[in-house]
C-alpha cells in the first residue's frame, strides 16, 4: 500500500526553490527513493526542475543557497504506509515515529535527508 501525499509546507519560503548543488545528480534521488517524477525543467535564472507526487509538486534549484538549512514537511493520509514504501524504495529509515506538536496540532512523523542535504519530515495528523 502506497500512501498519499496530499500536502507541502517549506520550512522557509519557497517549496519550489529548495537549493541543490546538482539538479541533475539530485534527480534519481527522488525519482527512485521518494517516488516522485519530474514534472518540467527550465534553466531561466538557474537550473530547475519541478518534481511532483500525487497532489504536491517541489521545485529543485541551482540557486547558491544553502540545502543542510531547507526542506519541506510533506503530509500524507497514512504515516505508517509512507514509512514502508519509502524503505520498500530502498531508504535505510528507523522504523519509530516520532510524535510531535506544531500550530496545536499533534502529528505522528519521521524524517528523511536526501543526499543533496535538503530535510523532509512526513506526517500525518493525528486525529
Amino acid at each position: 500500500m502506497s500512501a498519499k501525499f496530499f500536502r507541502t509546507a517549506p520550512y522557509a519560503d519557497d517549496a519550489m526553490n529548495l537549493p541543490v548543488r546538482d539538479v541533475e545528480q539530485a534527480i534519481p534521488f527522488y525519482e527512485s527513493k521518494m517516488g516522485f517524477r519530474v514534472v518540467s525543467r527550465s534553466e531561466d535564472d538557474c537550473r530547475r526542475v519541478t518534481l511532483g507526487r500525487d497532489t504536491i509538486q517541489i521545485g529543485l534549484a541551482e540557486n547558491g543557497g544553502d540545502p543542510s538549512q531547507e526542506g519541506c514537511f510533506f503530509e500524507v493520509d497514512d504515516v505508517e504506509a509512507a514509512l514502508a514504501e519509502l524503505q520498500r524504495y530502498g531508504l535505510e529509515l528507523k522504523p519509530d515515529i516520532q510524535h510531535q506538536t506544531h500550530g496545536g496540532t499533534d502529528y505522528r512523523l519521521f524524517f528523511v535527508v536526501a543526499p543533496d542535504g535538503l530535510c523532509y519530515c512526513i506526517g500525518q495528523a493525528d486525529k
